[in-house]
């Protein structure tokens, strides 16, 4: 008599009581937020949103902290400048005619290195919070409960490589938006001096650029993962994103456009619903009488000005803090998955998990 083990009641897939019939495999181990098995776009946005609602305090607390730290340093940075260059401004208000150049250059350094000091401390905060992301996934898909000291503590080391990606994956890309830039100028210039021939072919230049900067972008997204998740080196990391990518370049473009259209309606309904709750100017009428002066119109719309300056500002917080949680998750789920696909990945995590 044949040995009928593994197809009937008695087999590892199990089946109803008494019966012969043969049921599906049990569904694949889920110690976290998604299930150790190649994920579709719903476990991958499913498990986007669990881990922000398991989460969130490590997650959106970091980041809070981190936009805090960066509006300290920012407003600093002002007050230094403005200390520095009071004088220089003084005199160029009291004497708007008579204005030289030694009391407008020290004003102009001033901004200029306000400004760069900001859009570094900006690059430095993406890149901690990308970082963070990455941290908590790794915890969030063994299921295992986190702090946020204990992610920042694996955060702040990997800070300096995820920052390195983002550089160097801005230099990439930027190469094809100047070439963008240059294109729409010669149409200006074409546009200009009525010429047919320069406005033909700067049009194809800029159809060209705009396909090879998502590509590149795509190609690389998974490098700020790889070096959270693998500990690797700047370069190192983007090498591994370009052979991780390769053969699923289109699914990675799909699902991030769909979580880029995703926060984008997520935007609309925060703000929407903060614009009609932001109080509309009161019209003039027999008691109230219109404004003589700056002075006076301003102390009558001051209030609900700032109510409408509050609530603009919590919206764009709060979408701004979505955007910058929610694309990372993403991203990063989309590396998991590949690794998963070609590494078997899900055994590794399933031991780890201690499941």
């Amino acid at each position: 008599m044949s040995d009928t083990s593994g197809w009937g009641p008695s087999g590892p897939y199990g089946g109803p009581p008494g019966g012969w019939g043969w049921a599906p495999p049990p569904p694949p181990p889920k110690p976290g937020v998604i299930p150790l098995a190649p994920l579709g776009v719903d476990t991958v946005f499913g498990g986007a949103f669990a881990t922000m609602r398991r989460y969130g305090r490590p997650l959106f607390g970091l980041a809070v902290l981190a936009h805090l730290a960066l509006g300290v340093l920012i407003a600093g940075a002002a007050g230094l400048a403005y200390v520095a260059v009071a004088d220089h401004l003084h005199t160029i208000y009291d004497t708007p005619r008579g204005v030289h150049w030694t009391d407008v250059r020290p004003v102009v350094v001033a901004f200029v290195a306000m400004w760069a000091f900001g859009m570094v401390a900006t690059l430095v905060t993406n890149a901690l919070i990308q970082a963070s992301c990455a941290a908590t996934l790794h915890d969030a898909v063994l299921g295992r409960r986190v702090t946020l000291a204990q992610v920042w503590r694996r955060t702040l080391p990997r800070t300096p490589s995820v920052l390195g990606v983002t550089l160097l994956m801005g230099l990439i890309v930027l190469i094809p938006m100047l070439l963008i830039t240059l294109a729409f100028f010669g149409l200006f210039l074409a546009a200009l001096y009525r010429t047919s021939l320069p406005f033909g072919l700067f049009f194809l230049l800029a159809l060209l650029m705009v396909p090879i900067t998502v590509w590149l972008y795509v190609l690389f997204s998974f490098a700020p993962a790889t070096a959270v998740l693998e500990a690797a080196r700047p370069v190192q990391a983007m090498r591994r994103s370009v052979r991780l990518i390769r053969g699923a370049w289109w699914r990675t473009f799909g699902i991030t456009l769909l979580g880029g259209l995703t926060v984008l309606v997520v935007t609309l309904a925060i703000r929407i619903p903060l614009m009609f709750a932001a109080p509309s100017p009161k019209p003039y009428d027999a008691s109230t009488p219109p404004p003589t002066d700056m002075a006076d119109a301003l102390a009558q719309t001051l209030p609900d000005l700032g109510i409408s300056l509050a609530l603009s500002v919590a919206g764009s917080l709060l979408t701004q803090l979505f955007a910058m949680v929610f694309l990372p998750l993403i991203t990063a789920l989309l590396y998991i998955d590949q690794r998963i696909r070609r590494e078997g990945l899900a055994d590794m995590l399933l031991r780890a998990s201690g499941s």
